[in-house]
């Protein structure tokens, strides 16, 4: 071998020498540089800082708060065409690159300095992808640092596809839009599939200063930066002479609309997960942001309910309503009012309003957990006490009663005398035990036993429902599961929302459950009776039908109904308006429950007693 030919051989290895050491040394340090930075694969989880999605129980968007109010297109559906605009507006060389541009970079430079403005920017797609989820947008050294390095490590480890569509999802561009799904609605009223070119070449123009080009404030400008686009996509062959004529010649065509879930789907329900939620999360992480709430609510049921409360309720009056699961205490349904737009004053939660009857569910279910049973008989008759004189509705009294009959006719006097013969204590222990009077408190005076007291239609569902669920208590919620930015499940109902609490015996819940069936078939609720189902339900009306109630359950799910004037006035119609309504309502979910029954009345040994007053005080009453 020649003395040339060793020269240009040990030149050669050498290179290949130098090469390989280059090419690990660049892998070495590109790990090292990569174990500082986040896993790109977070991106698919991100969620803007500020940002809480409220969701229904089976994962329908009901509202989005903050920052982010964005829809998404899911992954593979983005139409080519959009894909096309942003590429030639933003990054024409994306699919040669690495994540970096060095000759888009020298190009913008030439540009802007011969036009001695910005005209073009030098940062890639990637780039811009890797600042909107991991950085800042400050405009210093360091974080042009941290986005170069964070770009090349996107693109080492997700595709071009996916870095796309991943950007075109997150990109801010303009009027509380961000990524093309949102912008194809608040500009245009539209999804992404149903844009035409000039509509699309519109959106992906904005990108660069969303406010400044924006169709909605500066309308020329709008239409100065579509060309420009149309004529990047014609350049690059994305569009043919034809199509960029009729593009460039159209007007804007504006259809603007709000960003999509703004406005709540359920606004009465989410101010009371708004309500809720600090008692779950710090304020901290409500600042933050990144939540993904879970909910209780069935939005189907929750919008037949609102239907209902909307066109249902008569004249001026109000309604709301609130269901709940007895086995979970999730709540389901809860309509605060006919309109929230017209009040945000929130029935179910907020109003305090006498439960009328309703309350002599505590009252009777202390006393047959005392030992009284159903057959026991008592005497209604007019009667006092401590000049205390309940009247029975239309002043009519029956003599010898049953406690069964007495539930089912809703006579005042009895639940009067049970309340007397099993003391205030254990009445207002009992209401307690099921979630009723523990934030309003219940005060030791006789019209106790006829809902004086004044509670939430929400706290005496939840009652209802304990009982439905066979004495066991569980506190009403609006939450199954919270998650915080990452992914980080915060809170899960499973693993820390309260369990059930014994607040009845099951034989005597069972008993109760029994006696609230008679209710329906026979008395004063019969407007609620379903003839295929099992209804245990409760009517009231309070002094002057001023509260017009009715709390009923199926074995699975329990439902109350308030009507009312805001002013505490006078309805001028009964209870049955309310059990009306509820039964329109289970006749219109019915089909998703289960039909069962209630368990069956336990036996008693004993006989029945007879429970006669030693003083009938005939004195007229108030």
């Amino acid at each position: 071998m020649s003395l040339k030919s060793r020269h240009w051989l040990l030149v050669a290895f050498s290179y290949l020498i130098l090469g390989s050491i280059t090419a690990i040394s660049e892998t070495v340090i590109g790990k090292i540089v990569d174990s500082f930075l986040p896993d790109a694969k977070t991106i698919t989880s991100f969620r803007r800082p500020g940002s809480i999605t409220i969701l229904s129980t089976n994962q329908k968007v009901i509202q989005k708060l903050g920052p982010a109010k964005r829809d998404k297109v899911d992954p593979g559906m983005m139409p080519l065409l959009i894909k096309k605009a942003f590429i030639a507006a933003e990054d024409r060389r994306f699919f040669k690159h690495k994540g970096v541009d060095l000759w888009g970079i020298a190009r913008a430079l030439i540009t802007n300095f011969q036009s001695k403005e910005i005209i073009e920017g030098g940062s890639t797609i990637t780039q811009q992808l890797a600042r909107i989820v991991f950085l800042s947008q400050d405009r210093n050294l360091s974080r042009k640092l941290k986005e170069v390095a964070l770009a090349y490590k996107l693109e080492r480890q997700m595709g071009k596809d996916e870095i796309l569509e991943q950007y075109l999802n997150n990109v801010y561009l303009g009027a509380s839009a961000y990524g093309v799904a949102d912008a194809a609605w608040v500009y245009f009223t539209k999804t992404p599939d149903l844009l035409n070119l000039e509509e699309i070449a519109l959106i992906a123009g904005l990108a660069p200063a969303p406010s400044f080009y924006s169709p909605l404030v500066n309308p020329e400008l709008a239409i100065e930066r579509r060309t420009i686009v149309l004529k990047r996509m014609l350049n690059q062959g994305f569009i043919n002479d034809d199509e960029f004529s009729s593009a460039i010649n159209s007007g804007l065509h504006l259809r603007p609309a709000k960003p999509k879930y703004l406005i709540s789907a359920a606004p009465f329900f989410t101010s009371w997960v708004n309500q809720k939620l600090p008692l779950l999360l710090t304020h901290e992480q409500i600042e933050m942001g990144g939540l993904k709430i879970r909910t209780s609510l069935n939005l189907d049921w929750q919008t037949k309910a609102q239907k209902l409360i909307s066109e249902q309720v008569p004249e001026r009056m109000q309604g709301a309503m609130v269901s709940i699961q007895p086995s979970t205490g999730l709540v389901r349904v809860l309509v605060g009012g006919k309109d929230y737009q017209s009040t945000q004053f929130n029935r179910a939660t907020q109003a305090l309003r006498s439960p009328g009857s309703t309350f002599k569910l505590f009252p009777y279910a202390a006393a047959i957990n005392a030992g009284f049973k159903p057959e026991d008989k008592f005497l209604d008759a007019p009667r006092c006490w401590n000049e205390y004189c309940p009247q029975n509705f239309g002043g009519k009294y029956i003599g010898k009663v049953s406690l069964t009959d007495a539930f089912k006719d809703s006579l005042n006097t009895i639940a009067v005398e049970l309340l007397e013969r099993v003391g205030f204590e254990e009445v207002i222990s009992t209401a307690n035990k099921l979630g009723v009077g523990k934030f309003h408190k219940l005060e030791k005076y006789y019209s106790l036993a006829i809902g004086a007291y004044e509670q939430t239609l929400l706290d005496m569902t939840g009652a209802y429902a304990g009982v439905a669920n066979r004495g066991v208590y569980l506190e009403p919620t609006p939450f199954e599961e919270i998650r915080g930015p990452k992914n980080i499940l915060l809170w899960n109902y499973s693993l820390n929302h309260p369990k059930g609490f014994k607040a009845l015996k099951r034989e005597v819940a069972d008993t109760m459950n029994w006696m609230l069936t008679q209710v329906v078939r026979y008395g004063t609720g019969n407007v609620a009776n379903l003839k295929h189902r099992s209804v245990a339900g409760k009517t009231g009306t309070s002094e002057g039908g001023r509260d017009l109630w009715f709390i009923g359950s199926i074995p699975e799910l329990s439902t109350g109904v308030w009507l009312g004037y805001d002013d505490n006035k006078r309805t001028n119609i009964g209870s049955g308006e309310a059990a009306w309504i509820w039964k329109q309502f289970i006749l219109k979910v019915e089909k998703e429950l289960q039909i069962l029954e209630f368990p069956k009345k336990p036996i008693s040994n004993t006989p029945p007693k007879i429970f006669i007053p030693e003083i009938i005080n005939p004195k007229s009453r108030s």
